[in-house]
C-alpha cells in the first residue's frame, strides 16, 4: 500500500503542474492501469437538467469516443449514482447486462465487472468516474482505488 499511496502522490503532483487537458483524468487512468491492470476508464460529464451523460474521457477511444451521450432518465443506475450520488457496482455478466445498454460493447471488450464512482463539486454530481475490468468481482481495494480517485480528479470538471 505505501508504493501505491507513492505512485499516487507523485503522478498527481505532476498533473497538478501540467497544462493540457484533463490532467487528473489521465493521471486517474495511469494510476489505476498500474494498480489495477488492463480496464477500461471512461469520465462522463452529467447534464442533470436532460438527465444524460456525456463522455468527456476514455482510455479506449476507438471503442468509447469522447463525446458520446447516454440518456439516464428513470434508470436504476441514474437514480443511483446521479441522484443518490452513491458508488455502482456492477459484477459479472448477469449485472453488465442489466445496467448498460452498451452491454454487448463492454462484454466485447471482455470486461465483466465496474466500478462507477460519482463525480461531486459541492455536493452537487457533476459526472461520474468509471473503471471497469475483465474479472467479473470487484476486490475491496478496487472499489476503495476508485472511489479516492473520484475525489481526485473532481478539479477536471470545473469549466
Amino acid at each position: 500500500m505505501p508504493e501505491l499511496v507513492a505512485v499516487l502522490a507523485a503522478r498527481f503532483a505532476a498533473a497538478a503542474r501540467e497544462d493540457g487537458k484533463l490532467p487528473l483524468l489521465h493521471a486517474a487512468a495511469e494510476v489505476a492501469r498500474q494498480a489495477t491492470g488492463p480496464g477500461l476508464v471512461t469520465a462522463m460529464r452529467f447534464d442533470a437538467a436532460a438527465m444524460t451523460v456525456r463522455r468527456l474521457f476514455s482510455s479506449d477511444p476507438g471503442a468509447y469516443p469522447v463525446g458520446g451521450a447516454k440518456p439516464k432518465r428513470d434508470t436504476p443506475w441514474g437514480r443511483i449514482v446521479l441522484l443518490e450520488r452513491a458508488v455502482f457496482v456492477g459484477e459479472g455478466e448477469a449485472a453488465i447486462r442489466h445496467h448498460f445498454d452498451d452491454h454487448a460493447l463492454i462484454l466485447g471488450l471482455g470486461l465483466r465487472s465496474v466500478v462507477n464512482v460519482p463525480v461531486l463539486l459541492r455536493g452537487a454530481c457533476v459526472g461520474t468516474l468509471n473503471l471497469l475490468w475483465p474479472e467479473p468481482k470487484v476486490a475491496p481495494e478496487r472499489r476503495a482505488l476508485v472511489e479516492l480517485l473520484g475525489l481526485l480528479v473532481a478539479p477536471d470538471w470545473v469549466e
